[in-house]
């Protein structure tokens, strides 16, 4: 079954609920047994209570197991909390963490602050080294976290390259990777032999802007670790959230499919715009990316990066402040386009990043692409008149 098709039946079974197309909200904690033979076998009982989920969590895992080629899904309630549980579940004090330079910040900052406050240390590597990783691998490395493409400066990381090399080196070592940016539509982390594979639902799946969720999706070899970590740390999220983020998948594959349009049509404009000296999408002919892009993903969401010259506070709030389109905010992958400035320096520490022009962060969302581009051309012609 492709995936398409697996967007729409998987995790869905109307048989079970009075024919209904969708599986209903279950609010539920108390779930009452018959008989106390039943009660002592709660662990194997597909409900039990309500913190270890309900038919739409348990739908909503099946859905992202078949579209990930996963054996179990976890669900949290945020992509940076699945994040965080994934670290958790498998370091302890003493064991060092091998962690992307480009990664998410709030990622950066958990690992600088309660990881090194557990006696976990983190180091940072460049992005771009492929098989290279293994200079960096020490003798009590137990994870290395990868992001592809990275927050906010888009590389594309040489996957494969650096499983193998990992791998090589140290069988033991956990390989884990952000995957919000393609979804498991458009990349498959565990087809690439990564372990763990990480989203924010919270984006694309969800996609209309109205759910915080995260998923943990892994093979059964990490099955036990993953899951005494999510029943120690009481790990739920809300069956109407669930919901959300079941009503979101059913549409990604054509919300997705837009966005890639939408977003390439508007990374192609800007390329020829008078006065962006810059345009950072890996599906572009010409990205740094894209060969690797090319080779290893099915597709390009709308979320990228471009470039206006040296640009004062004044000019950037002229821009901004004005736009009829584009919003201000720190989400993405929902249908409506945002656009933010960005300072990426500041959040290296492996590497330089070089860019002394005004930089910014795009989400090309599901509006017409020539509305769009009109919003933006007025947009830049403010923040140069501002000058």
């Amino acid at each position: 079954m492709k995936d398409k098709t697996k967007l729409i039946h998987e995790g869905r079974n109307p048989a079970e609920h009075f024919g209904a197309v969708n599986t209903p909200v279950y609010h539920v904690s108390t779930v009452l047994f018959e008989t106390v033979k039943e009660l002592n076998q709660f662990t194997t009982a597909r409900m039990s209570y309500g913190r270890h989920g309900s038919p739409g969590t348990q739908a909503l895992c099946e859905a992202l197991c078949a579209l990930e080629h996963a054996d179990g899904c976890i669900l949290t309630s945020s992509g940076v909390q699945a994040i965080n549980v994934a670290l958790l579940a498998f370091l302890k004090p003493g064991d060092h963490l091998l962690m992307v330079d480009s990664v998410y910040s709030p990622t950066r900052i958990f690992c600088d602050g309660l990881l090194k406050d557990f006696g976990i240390t983190t180091s940072y590597y460049d992005p771009l080294v492929g098989a290279n990783i293994t200079d960096h691998l020490q003798a009590n490395t137990k994870v290395v976290f990868l992001e592809s493409p990275g927050s906010l400066s888009f590389e594309v990381q040489d996957v494969p390259a650096i499983v193998k090399a990992v791998k090589k080196t140290n069988e033991s070592i956990i390989t884990m990777l952000d995957n919000t940016w393609a979804t498991p539509l458009f990349y498959k982390p565990l087809d690439h032999g990564v372990d763990v594979s990480l989203q924010a639902i919270t984006k694309y799946i969800g996609g209309h802007a109205d759910v915080m969720m995260g998923s943990i999706a892994y093979k059964e070899t990490h099955k036990t670790v993953l899951e005494q970590t999510r029943y120690q740390m009481g790990l739920s999220v809300g069956p109407d959230d669930a919901y959300l983020a079941l009503r979101g998948l059913r549409s990604l594959s054509a919300r997705l499919q837009r966005h890639q349009d939408n977003g390439l049509t508007v990374a192609k404009w800007l390329q020829q715009r008078e006065g962006v000296s810059r345009v950072i999408h890996p599906g572009l002919e010409g990205d740094a990316g894209h060969a690797i892009w090319t080779r290893d993903f099915k597709g390009a969401s709308s979320l990228f990066g471009f470039a206006l010259g040296d640009g004062t506070r004044a000019q950037v709030e002229a821009m901004l402040d004005h736009m009829s389109l584009f919003g201000m905010g720190f989400s993405w992958g929902g249908y409506e386009s945002l656009l933010i400035p960005c300072n990426v320096a500041r959040n290296r520490t492996a590497t330089t990043w070089d860019m002394k022009e005004q930089y910014f962060r795009i989400h090309v969302g599901l509006e017409d692409p020539d509305d769009l581009i009109a919003d933006l051309d007025a947009a830049i012609t403010r923040f140069y008149e501002a000058a």
